[in-house]
Formats: structure tokens, sequence, C-alpha cells
């Protein structure tokens, strides 16, 4: 299948069940897998099999690249305003096994928090078979078991070497600072046209491309992000709301990290977005995951979803400011079924949420 996505809830599936799917991407390489993650902590079972199919891919010939986010920042989540995650990745890679090179990929400017916060594994790059894995789920066990994530897997050559510029970027130069500038694009899939971008190059670029989709929506709105910070994304779902013309609003958020935001923003310019929040939330509902600390368990609403008629937006984005200045990708895919079922998987979450929100 040329677009393949799976959908991740919490306590819906066990880490072993997602880590074969990441284990049958892996083995199916035949000349190169670039990797570029965020946080990569695993359990040793869950580990194992991701090791074995790294091992014979390298015993194989096949050349293994692995590019990671430098390091945890020391400020509180709160204080920080994008995705916690402890440290151990660096640790983690580093005993993947023999033969995969690895890289440390910084923020850029020190004094800034930005992350390397791609989830994404470029496949045989530049050969008819490439194939890419993306969408917001990270590797660790609590991302794929207590939060609700989704995967992308699409087999596209063309795809491929958009993701290929954006990893040689990184992979070059050790830092975000100007990858993904001038690297978005269009691509055709069975027929589906597919838009990619990447940030920080392109960060207020799809900023403003998230805004345009959710004005532009007239059937259906459907949300399933983390957080919902960006003033511009903000400022489309009110004049969405305040218009009634979408029938079909609703959409899931993460009750306990909008909550620790709103006391970040309480007293600065941007409180004014508390109560644009509060206008849009009407139509969603919020999770209420564990607030984060050292050692707690990590069970965010971790997706980066919209549905907008019969296009779904995807990816490591949040709707969110940060995310314009960290290192991210997203798919804007049109697919009219693609579509009916990120809507399904999103009404399901919320009916589930419902009744604790």
């Amino acid at each position: 299948m040329s677009i393949a996505v799976d959908f991740l809830a919490q306590n819906a599936q066990q880490a072993a069940v997602v880590g074969a799917w990441l284990a049958d991407f892996l083995a199916a390489a035949r000349t190169s897998l670039d990797i570029a993650i965020y946080d990569w902590r695993l359990a040793p079972g869950s580990a194992g099999p991701l090791r074995q199919a790294l091992a014979a891919r390298v015993q194989a010939g096949v050349r293994v690249r692995v590019a990671y986010d430098a390091g945890k920042r020391t400020v509180p989540f709160q204080d920080a305003g994008a995705d916690p995650a402890p440290p151990g990745t660096g640790d983690f890679v580093a005993h993947l096994g023999s033969g995969i090179a690895s890289r440390r990929i910084t923020g850029g400017d020190p004094r800034l928090p930005k992350l390397m916060h791609h989830k994404y594994i470029i496949r045989d790059a530049g050969t008819p078979q490439a194939a890419v894995w993306t969408g917001s789920t990270n590797f660790t066990d609590d991302a794929w078991t207590l939060q609700e994530n989704n995967i992308v897997r699409i087999d596209s050559p063309e795809l491929a070497l958009y993701y290929q510029t954006d990893f040689e970027e990184l992979w070059q130069r050790g830092d975000i600072a100007t990858t993904g500038q001038r690297d978005s694009g269009q691509v055709q899939v069975d027929g589906n046209s597919i838009d990619v971008a990447f940030a920080p190059g392109d960060g207020p670029r799809i900023d403003h491309a998230i805004a345009r989709l959710i004005g532009e929506a007239r059937r259906r709105l459907k949300l399933c992000t983390m957080l919902i910070t960006s003033g511009a994304i903000l400022g489309a779902l009110g004049d969405l709301v305040h218009a009634g013309r979408v029938p079909d609003y609703a959409g899931l958020y993460d009750r306990t990290q909008m909550e620790s935001v709103f006391r970040q923003w309480h007293g600065t310019p941007a409180e004014w977005k508390v109560a644009a929040f509060q206008t849009v939330a009407g139509g969603l509902v919020g999770k209420n995951s564990t607030p984060y600390a050292a050692g707690t368990p990590h069970d965010f609403m971790h997706n980066k979803v919209v549905v907008a008629d019969n296009t779904v937006l995807t990816g490591s984005f949040n709707l969110s400011h940060s995310a314009t200045e960290n290192a991210e990708n997203v798919l804007m895919i049109a697919n009219p079924e693609l579509a009916d079922r990120y809507a399904a998987y999103i009404d399901s979450l919320v009916s589930r949420y419902r009744a604790t929100s």
C-alpha cells in the first residue's frame, strides 16, 4: 500500500505490536536507513527486535544513520512550552549496535530552547523503492502504549527526496538553524496530492497554511492536538466558530498541558490567548493526562492532526508558536478515504474522554 496509517491510544495496544511495525519497516531496507528522532528510549523487551533488525541491515550492507535531539533543557516543561522528554536518547542510540552512525543535533542558538523534534525515517532514498515513516510517534514505550499518536508510512521516491534533503541538512550542520528552508513541495501518490514542508525554515509558512486550511473548511473540522497555542491558528478557529459555517466541529486536546500553558501566559502579552482558546474549546474535549514531572508516566494526548473536509494534516508539528522554530515536518494529504479514517479515530477518542473531561 502506498499510504498506510496506524492509530494509537492509551492502553489500546502493546509496545510489542508497535515495535513489530517499526522492525518490519526497518527490515525492508536494501540500501539506506536515515532516522531523525527526538526521543528514543525503550525497555530491553521493546528494543530487542529493533536492534536485531538494524544489525541484520548493517550486516547486509545497508547504511544506517541516526540524527537525534542533542539534549533536554534544564528548565521545566511549563516554562519551555514544548514536548518534554527525559535524558537518555543519546545513550540509547550509542548502544544500538556497531556499524550505525549517529549525530547529535542541537537547537542552534544555545540561549533558545529549540528542539530537533522530528520522528521520521527515510528508507532506501534515491531508489524506486524509497519510503517514508513519519507522524507524531516517538520511539518510547510510553509513546507506544500510553499516548494517542499516529504513524504514517508512504511509498514514494519523490516524497523521500524531500525528507532526504532535510536529513542531509541536519547531518551536515549538526544543528537545526537553517534546516527546512525552501524544502517544501508537492507530490502525487496514487492520485493523491501530498504537500510536505519542514520547520524551522518553513515554520511560519506552515503555521499560516494550517490556519488557512482551518479557515477553508466547510463540512467538517476535526482536531487532535496536544496544544493549541498559535495565535494564527487560534484566530482561524475563532473566526470559524463565530461564523458557525462548519456543522461537524469536534476534537481532542491535552487539558493538563493546556492549563500549564495558561499559567505560563498569565500576566504576559499572550494572556489574550486564554480567552481565545476558551472561545473555540466548546466543541473540544480535553484529556486529563498526568502532570509532567521526573519519573511520571508520559500519557499525553500527543497527536498533531487536523482533518478539514477531505484533507488530513499530520506530522510532528504541534499547533504552537514553538513548532515554527523547532525542527519539524508536516504532511497535508488530500484523500477522502484517509480523512474519513482520521475523523473516525478522532471521534472515537472524543467519545472515550468525554466522560472524564
